[in-house]
């Protein structure tokens, strides 16, 4: 089922093009120095092709909710997701958009010297100056008034969200977001959803941002119920109607 992802009316970056790039089921949209539409397409192609040809060998890749091993000869891509998910503990598939969003996001910098992707709600982010990312987190009140702001020395960076009230995608909890910010977005996006599917009230807001702590490589945590939020870590959260 698809959701519209009216989030994305939000991004506006005065210095960048913003385009739209579908393949498949991958919808990405892209900020960079120029229309990259064609680099894009043939980039994703690649990976989609690489992770499906994987699955058609190993279907289990494509269902388990749990770590597993990959083969030797295995695409590079699968072997990232592969252990992103088994730091996580989740499956493997749990790392597929933000594994995408930094691979294509790091061949378009051979063209361009900033890059922003947004792979439903997955964010690979290079950029030369400051950024501000909105907090999208369905009917929490803090959606739309929070953002992280992310300074370009910190760059390039994953920003990932998972939520069990908004999306399609598959969470065992009751997050309106629940955000990751990591240097390796493949580990962003699965420790997103592994954190989001712990958190199932207001009171495991605490133990869900204790877990994110604990993985080495995780910068950054925020999770929002309603109208509670937890954060931690190397990240300034700001209120949009302050800047």
């Amino acid at each position: 089922m698809y959701e519209e992802r009216t989030y994305r009316e939000w991004i506006k970056h005065k210095d960048l093009v913003t385009f739209k790039v579908i393949a498949e089921e991958t919808d990405l949209l892209i900020s960079a120095d120029m229309d990259l539409s064609s680099e894009a397409i043939k980039s994703i192609s690649i990976y989609r092709k690489e992770i499906k040809e994987y699955i058609n060998g190993d279907e289990k890749f494509l269902r388990t909710l749990e770590p597993m091993e990959v083969k030797e000869n295995a695409p590079d891509i699968v072997k990232e997701m592969s252990e992103a998910a088994k730091i996580a503990g989740v499956g493997p598939m749990a790392a597929v958009a933000g594994a995408i969003a930094e691979r294509v996001g790091k061949d378009l910098l051979k063209a361009s010297k900033q890059v922003i992707i947004e792979n439903g709600g997955d964010i690979f982010i290079k950029s030369i100056s400051q950024r501000l990312i909105g907090i999208y987190a369905g009917k929490s009140p803090f959606t739309n008034k929070l953002a992280l702001k992310i300074e370009a020395e910190q760059t390039p960076l994953g920003v990932c969200t998972s939520s069990g009230t908004v999306g399609h995608s598959l969470s065992f909890g009751k997050a309106d977001a629940a955000i990751i910010v990591s240097r390796w977005t493949a580990l962003a996006d699965a420790v997103a959803t592994a954190t989001g599917n712990m958190a199932k009230t207001e009171e495991d807001i605490q133990k869900t941002i204790d877990f994110a702590r604990s993985i080495d490589g995780v910068e950054a945590a925020i999770v929002i119920i309603g109208r509670k939020i937890g954060a931690w870590g190397k990240i300034e959260i700001v209120r949009l109607d302050a800047r």
